[in-house]
């Protein structure tokens, strides 16, 4: 097929393991993408040992796909998540060249919808480096899954919102405003090609590439977005290709009913004291007074001599190195029992952190000064 383009400016990078019964329909949905030029996208399947006719179905099906579609084979007996992804985005990288453009990953069980590439391009367009989509489940593989699961699902997602929230208001990101969430999955994640090779690419490890990913870029300083309008559809299978992908966490919360939630779920306090401390050491990594003050370190619990390498590092890897040396920040995630209730007191709190967010933001309008010391001040008196 002739392309007004070289190459294209945007890649789909698809890792791929014993998906016959449904790479046609992920391929299908990549091949629906609207409101893009003809020849712009490109997909790059890799084929990782396939035993039950993947390739051959997509060989079957490449003919009726206007996408064009590079597919790549590899046998490799330690293969694993991360290492497929990252094979699949290397492809991809390689693919787009050095004039630049987006690599956009998802997965082989999971179903585009026809905007996908569309708002993910404009994110980036916007100014983001990467962009972070939402999940959900396919409905119908959803309706076999048990009702307290569902039930979990929905207040999990709720809490979810309220705590990303209140992260957003009290310790905001110019480059990822509310709206916004704090979903990290590799079935839709998309970087600029650039921004990929500055942090090395996706981590090859087993299991939480897509996670190790974004804390990569953020750690090196790139604005990550995270689009809640991106949304994708994924499998509601309990049995996966990859040990401690989705279907791992779907199986295990049926089988262990009170499991805790994920680890950024902690009590609304908890999580408030978090924020605001990231907010205090925001104002005061940009004011470069981490060297010279010693009261963050010694409130966090960690030694002089780590505090002054913490405090030469640039502002993400400074956050990710003194949350994890500080024992006051170690995360304590809440069960499934405790949801209601810090739902409820969620609820409470956010009025008064909404209105002292606005109070900042029109305290800022007036005096460029950062106002985050204050704005932790007022909130850590009333919490």
């Amino acid at each position: 097929m002739s392309s007004p383009f070289a190459s294209p400016i945007a890649v789909i990078a698809v890792p791929v393991r014993n998906e016959a019964e449904r790479i046609a329909a992920c391929l299908r949905a990549i091949d629906g993408q609207k409101e893009l030029a003809p020849g712009s996208l490109g997909v790059v399947l890799f084929l990782n040992n396939c035993t039950d006719g993947t390739g051959e179905l997509v060989s079957g099906l490449l003919p009726t796909i206007t996408v064009p579609v590079r597919v790549l084979t590899e046998e490799f007996a330690g293969a694993h998540a991360g290492w497929a992804r990252r094979r699949a985005m290397d492809a991809a990288a390689d693919w787009l060249g050095e004039g630049g453009g987006a690599i956009l990953s998802t997965d082989a069980d999971s179903r585009v919808p026809p905007d996908w590439v569309a708002r993910t391009l404009a994110a980036l367009a916007a100014g983001a480096d990467a962009v972070a989509g939402r999940v959900e489940l396919d409905e119908e593989e959803g309706k076999l899954l048990p009702a307290m699961l569902h039930a979990r699902g929905r207040l999990e997602d709720l809490y979810d919102a309220l705590i990303t929230e209140a992260e957003a208001r009290i310790d905001p990101d110019p480059h990822d405003p509310w709206p916004c969430h704090r979903t990290t999955i590799g079935a839709t994640l998309a970087v600029t090609r650039d921004a990929y090779r500055a942090v090395g690419g996706m981590p090859e490890i087993p299991l939480g590439e897509d996670g190790a990913f974004i804390a990569r870029l953020i750690a090196h300083g790139m604005r990550v977005r995270h689009a809640p309008d991106v949304r994708v559809t994924i499998s509601a299978r309990l049995t996966g290709r990859a040990p401690g992908g989705v279907a791992d966490t779907i199986r295990s919360r049926c089988e262990e009913p009170e499991a805790l939630c994920d680890a950024r779920m902690e009590t609304f306090p908890r999580c408030v004291r978090r924020y605001l401390w990231r907010a205090r050491f925001r104002h005061l990594h940009g004011a470069g007074l981490l060297a010279r003050r010693t009261d963050w370190a010694q409130w966090l619990g960690i030694e002089p001599a780590e505090a002054a390498r913490i405090a030469t590092l640039p502002l993400g890897h400074a956050i990710d190195e003194a949350e994890k040396m500080s024992p006051r920040l170690a995360y304590r995630p809440i069960g499934p029992r405790q949801l209601p209730g810090q739902i409820r007191l969620a609820r409470l709190c956010l009025p008064l952190i909404r209105a002292l967010a606005a109070l900042r933001r029109n305290r800022t309008r007036k005096a460029p000064a950062d106002r985050a010391g204050e704005l932790a001040s007022r909130l850590g008196r009333a919490a």
